[in-house]
């Protein structure tokens, strides 16, 4: 073939229609894809993940015994059920009977039990609650709370105590007041002739008066009164105010024949600072304040009861006492009388000698002389003392060497 023939054209082919054909098949297959049920898509990729894991542990041959449908759902192995724990055998000769708390029987307050009326702010109505549970177990004695929030004795306007307070006696007839008021009197005082700000001479003036005269609305009428001190508060110029405030308590009360109760040390430490968390009436460290530095916690309501309930309990003497019960005819015991004592009663004279098995009475003649003298009369008369006898630990004579032997010479 000459070099510089022509060599033929191939033919070429048009590929365009084969790409458009592949485009067209990609595009059909994402539709469908995107079309494919939700749960099928996640059983197929929790499929995926399920043989890529157990593949890395149990090899080819768990791929090839796994179920190729992915919408088979494989049935829950069911649970064992674990046998109930065996009862526990109570011994019903010997032991009790069990009793939840529901069924412990509540004591039953006497007809004529003593009431103790409480009075005051809010730290007097948890005071209200520590003393009832103090008093839970004495049939005798009824504790009556009667304590307004955010009462006092400077806001007469909001509640009005010397107008209460006699109509409270009259209704309930206690047989003590207790008195816990002041944690909201640290404010402005409004007087019939002007406005005594908090701190100064006259507001301190007016509210003696005031403490004095509603102290003797309960001694006036012959009740004892305890009027309970302020405890310390996380607040300094609180804890400063409440000092003075317990000092003014004190000496009114006390001038009126009242009794100041003080709590002070029972709520804040040796150093006397504040204290969220102390000792409560069984010695164990428990929180006695709430977070606000102010309320109580139902242990510090405890405690707080605590030093009230000692004063208290004096002063109603037995009738506090958890023993106390009603006696009648119904719970006398059997005393096993006779129907005749005079019969079985034989009269015995004061001065029968046969009463201490003797002849004669003590002292009808004197006592017989001593031949010899006592070791006591040597020791007071003379100031001689018998020898101890050897051995004993008082015993100081010295021993006595013994003579040696003779040694025989042969």
């Amino acid at each position: 073939m000459p070099a510089d023939a022509e060599l033929p054209m191939t033919k070429k082919t048009d590929r365009t229609p084969i790409r458009w054909l592949v485009l067209a098949l990609a595009a059909a297959s994402l539709c469908l894809g995107a079309l494919a049920p939700v749960h099928v898509a996640e059983a197929q990729e929790q499929r995926y993940q399920r043989r890529s894991i157990l593949d890395f542990f149990l090899g080819r041959r768990y791929l090839d015994d796994a179920p190729q449908a992915p919408d088979v759902q494989q049935p829950r192995r069911q649970q064992r059920k674990r046998p109930p724990p065996p009862k526990a055998v109570v011994n019903t000769r010997t032991a009790p009977p069990l009793r939840t708390v529901e069924e412990e029987p509540a004591v039953q307050k006497l007809g004529d039990a003593r009431t103790i009326l409480i009075v005051g702010d809010f730290l007097a109505s948890g005071l209200g609650d520590g003393l009832t549970a103090a008093f839970e177990t004495s049939p005798g004695v009824v504790v009556e709370a009667r304590g307004n929030v955010s009462s006092g004795l400077v806001r007469d306007d909001y509640y009005d105590w010397p107008e209460q307070l006699p109509k409270m006696i009259d209704e309930l007839k206690p047989a003590m007041v207790v008195v816990m008021i002041g944690a909201n009197d640290r404010q402005q005082m409004v007087t019939d002739t002007a406005k005594e700000k908090f701190r100064t001479d006259g507001w301190f003036t007016e509210y003696r008066r005031r403490v004095l005269s509603f102290g003797k609305e309960v001694t006036g009428r012959k009740i004892p009164l305890l009027w309970v001190g302020l405890p310390a508060f996380e607040s300094d110029s609180m804890t400063a105010d409440a000092v003075q405030m317990n000092q003014l308590y004190r000496n009114q009360v006390e001038s009126i024949g009242g009794e100041f109760v003080d709590i002070w040390d029972g709520f804040v430490d040796e150093n006397g600072n504040f204290i969220v968390t102390g000792s409560d009436v069984n010695g164990q460290q428990v929180r006695l304040r709430t977070s606000d530095g102010i309320n109580l916690t139902q242990a510090g309501r405890r405690k707080l009861a605590f030093y009230v309930e000692k004063p208290a309990r004096r002063l109603l003497g037995t009738q506090a006492s958890p023993d106390l019960v009603r006696l009648d005819s119904s719970n006398l015991p059997g005393l096993g009388l006779p129907d005749n004592p005079v019969e079985h009663t034989v009269p015995i004279s004061l001065s029968d000698p046969n009463l201490d098995g003797g002849a004669e009475l003590l002292g009808a003649r004197p006592p017989p002389m001593a031949v010899t003298r006592s070791p006591r009369d040597l020791l007071v008369e003379q100031g001689e003392m018998t020898p101890a006898p050897p051995g004993r630990v008082d015993d100081y004579r010295l021993p006595v060497a013994k003579a040696p032997a003779e040694v025989s010479v042969k």
